[in-house]
């Protein structure tokens, strides 16, 4: 399968070809998503919850995003790769994020960086793709601003909110990104982000109108441990029922006897 680049996934909005994309945290997941033909991966710092078992997003550190970047990495083939730039990682200084971004691509492998905000960090963003790093917004839901927006709450409800995401989206795409990501803002206010903007736009609880749509790996495979489904997500398998059932065979096996047996012995 031919190598997908930046300029091919910003060709997709141009043609109106739809663009899926999944999470993925190591080697072995993104080598399944790569050859069922994913175009996009992105190693969100998600993993940090669904990976590490942390409560948000905000301990993950750059250490663990080039960690999981490299193995993502080496396991897809054909996708364009993004990873997240972590919290505290880019808000400090320019300076900073701008050496973050490096450690991503040379350290992780990664061939894009994604950052959360609107307008504040447009400056942020044109810095980064000075050094001919593309860089993916991220607006609306933002995870790292999860003590701000006071929870996990949908964005832009009200006119003035719908207002200023819809300025945020504009900044982002001045600053020089190449696509961005709308995150939990209802659907009418993706759609007119989306059709006012050049660049594509990557949907998660946006809507249908987002030139693409994003899930994190874990919730569409059904593989979270406490079984909770966000209202967004569109569950695919329930691969935690197929793990805890087998998993109840292999126990019954090896308690009574039945593994291994001749046909797994040398």
């Amino acid at each position: 399968m031919k190598k997908i680049t930046v300029t091919d996934i910003m060709k997709m909005k141009a043609e109106g070809k739809k663009i899926p994309v999944l999470t993925a945290y190591n080697f072995q997941m993104a080598r399944i998503l790569d050859n069922a033909g994913i175009p996009l991966l992105l190693v969100g710092d998600s993993a940090g919850m669904v990976e590490a078992g942390y409560d948000t997003t905000l301990p993950v550190t750059m250490d663990e995003m080039v960690y999981h970047t490299r193995a993502v990495a080496r396991g897809r083939v054909s996708a364009f790769l993004v990873s997240d730039l972590p919290f505290s990682s880019y808000q400090v200084s320019i300076t900073d994020a701008m050496k973050n971004a490096c450690r991503l691509i040379k350290e992780g492998g990664a061939e894009a960086v994604k950052l959360e905000g609107g307008a504040r960090v447009a400056d942020t963003v044109k810095a980064i793709t000075s050094m001919d790093i593309p860089v993916m917004g991220h607006i609306g839901l933002t995870p790292q601003s999860v003590h701000r927006m006071g929870g996990y709450k949908v964005q832009g409800r009200t006119k003035t909110g719908a207002e200023s995401l819809i300025e945020d989206a504009h900044a982002i795409e001045e600053a020089g990104a190449f696509s961005i990501v709308l995150e939990g803002m209802p659907a009418n206010v993706a759609r007119e982000i989306t059709e006012s903007l050049s660049i594509p736009t990557i949907g998660i609880g946006a809507g249908p109108d987002c030139d693409g749509q994003v899930l994190v790996v874990n919730d569409m495979l059904g593989l979270l441990a406490d079984g909770r489904v966000p209202r967004f997500v569109k569950r695919y398998a329930d691969l935690k029922n197929i793990i805890t059932l087998a998993t109840g065979e292999f126990i019954k096996d090896v308690e009574e006897g039945r593994f291994p047996s001749k046909d797994h012995t040398y």
